[in-house]
């Protein structure tokens, strides 16, 4: 029996609580029992919550690593449109799959075995692809069209400050003034544009008078007070249309903690001004007080001292090991120079209501940026290190290869079936058995001793795709061509391959961890700890054993002890 994988997915939440993936992983699992597949409890892949118009999902990669690692034989779908609903998103998986010698097998359409079913499973595959799309536009469509005629049920829900009513069969829905609501927003507008408060400083005045939120249960935040001063509709202009999904740029402390990966794409990027459509409802405050908000905001953001003047190596890779939160870049002054360091948000205390979230320390920029960027190139100038990690891969990928084990138990297998063979041969020669019997029994032994052979073949299939893909990996050229110029790269360049080589780095109280696929060589180096301006604790040195890809490193660095003013 040859092994194969479950693919099963749905779209929508609704989907995911009537428990239709279910009904089609119990389909699936009878479609491998009546044509002989076994499927591993381990292999079944379950894709809630994501759109059939995205290409990364995380069952679907496991799937397709599945198969190019050569561990499977078949990928048991229930339908075309489950795969993807984009046609040459379709085209691309199945051409995928063929190559690594992967039958995709559908529940409710047919194998394309001639010309005429190939036909029909792309037609299948356009058909979806237009449905979803017809779907799509007409939504859009009608949404529009509500919000031309000022309709404020395509907007979801009322912001803060007001209230939204229902439809009922005597009037449509509108918003109504929260006047407790109403009167904060009126604050936030009057502090900021008046007293001329920061966001940070109007969201904690907020808080130190107990203001209530919308949700009444979390505290005040900079992103919800920055959002009520966007919003055109405290002015009486209500807009549908501001944002649209866009591709994710970057990985957030949420998206981190689920594994990098999303169910639906929550990233947004505003549209430009003149494709707003404006709904009236009742203004909150005047034009002239959200002008001059806007004004400010303009000015802030063109004056911030948060914009990155200088990039850095480092920039937006570093994560806090103790709180979870990203590092950012901030500097300070001595008598001869400016010094950069790398700065934990969750150990900035005006940043939480309740004070900081962890006590990680400020580290100087360039000794971390020199130390990491020496690892990678060490990585970069061993191609025997890769290319040792590239065959333990491949080995390691073999003997977990239960296409591999079963090709024993094959072999095992059709030895038996040659012995009894030739064992009902000579029962039949010393006249033990009848020519009748004879021929009843050898044609069975025959059928299983066929499809053993065809079931090797097609695992020696697997296997020499597997030989074939590590023979086309050319480790040293590779590295070669990489290293040739590395010292004469710029910081854009250097961001590039940091980029492809290392997905994140971890710091600690007294550690590194690198992030990615390759360990670096072993170092016994334990020189002593150096001293540097601004660490006033000049022996301690945290950053001195640094751990990188599990592999212990020595680095001689100081971690700047000096708060900073916020």
């Amino acid at each position: 029996m040859k092994t194969a994988a479950i693919y099963a997915r749905v779209s929508s939440d609704q989907q995911k609580e009537n428990k239709t993936i279910d009904s089609q992983v119990s389909a699936l699992l009878g479609f491998a029992d009546q044509h002989g597949y076994v499927v591993p409890k381990e292999y079944i892949f379950k894709d809630e919550g994501y759109s059939g118009a995205v290409l990364v999902r995380p069952g679907l990669e496991r799937v397709r690593d599945l198969s190019a690692e050569g561990q499977i034989q078949a990928v048991l779908i229930y339908s075309p449109d489950r795969l993807s609903r984009n046609y040459v998103y379709q085209m691309v998986l199945l051409d995928e799959f063929a190559c690594c010698g992967t039958t995709v097998l559908f529940v409710n359409s047919p194998r394309a075995e001639t010309p005429e079913e190939a036909l029909l499973l792309q037609l299948q595959g356009m058909i979806s692809e237009y449905e979803r799309a017809m779907i799509k536009e007409r939504s859009r469509r009608g949404k529009r069209f509500k919000a031309k005629s000022g309709d404020v049920s395509v907007l979801s829900g009322a912001p803060y400050g007001y209230t939204y009513i229902k439809k009922t069969g005597n009037s449509a829905a509108y918003w109504r003034i929260n006047d407790q609501e109403a009167s904060a927003v009126q604050e936030i507008y009057r502090l900021y544009t008046e007293e001329f408060l920061s966001i940070g400083a109007v969201a904690q005045v907020l808080n130190n008078r107990k203001v209530p939120t919308k949700k009444r249960m979390s505290p005040w935040e900079r992103s919800t007070v920055w959002g009520i001063l966007k919003n055109p509709a405290y002015m009486g202009k209500a807009c549908f249309g501001k944002t649209e999904c866009a591709e994710r740029q970057r990985i957030t402390k949420p998206l981190r903690a689920k594994g990098g990966y999303s169910n639906r794409n929550g990233c947004t990027k505003e549209r430009p001004r003149s494709e707003w459509i404006e709904i009236p409802v009742p203004p909150v405050i005047a034009h002239e007080t959200f002008a001059l908000a806007q004004e400010r905001l303009a000015q802030n953001k063109l004056h911030s001292q948060r914009n990155t003047v200088e990039v850095t190596l480092l920039q937006g890779m570093l994560v806090c090991s103790e709180c979870g939160y990203s590092l950012y870049r901030t500097s300070t002054r001595t008598s001869k120079r400016k010094l950069y360091y790398y700065r934990c948000l969750g150990s900035d205390n005006y940043r939480f209501e309740k004070g900081r979230k962890c006590a990680c320390r400020p580290i100087r920029q360039d000794y971390l940026d020199q130390v990491v960027w020496d690892n990678i190139v060490a990585l970069i100038k061993d191609p025997a290190l890769i290319q040792r990690e590239v065959e333990q891969r491949i080995e390691q990928s073999k003997k977990s290869n239960p296409a591999m084990n079963r090709k024993a138990v094959l072999e095992k297998q059709k030895v038996k079936l040659s012995q009894a063979m030739d064992n009902l041969l000579d029962a039949y020669q010393e006249g033990l058995i009848p020519i009748g019997q004879l021929r009843k029994r050898i044609p069975e032994l025959q059928k299983r001793v066929n499809a053993t052979e065809k079931e090797l073949d097609d695992l020696q299939v697997h296997e020499s795709v597997l030989n074939n893909q590590s023979q086309l990996l050319a480790v040293r050229s590779f590295t070669d061509h990489l290293h040739k110029n590395i010292d004469q790269l710029d910081i854009i360049d250097k961001r590039k391959v940091l980029k492809l080589l290392v997905k994140e780095i971890f710091i600690g109280n007294d550690w590194v961890n690198i992030k990615h696929s390759i360990p670096l060589k072993k170092t016994e180096n334990r020189n002593k700890g150096k001293s540097y301006q601004l660490c006033t604790w000049r022996n301690w040195t945290p950053l001195r054993h640094s751990f990188s890809a599990f592999v212990q490193l020595a680095i001689n660095l100081d971690r700047c002890t000096q708060p900073f003013s916020n």
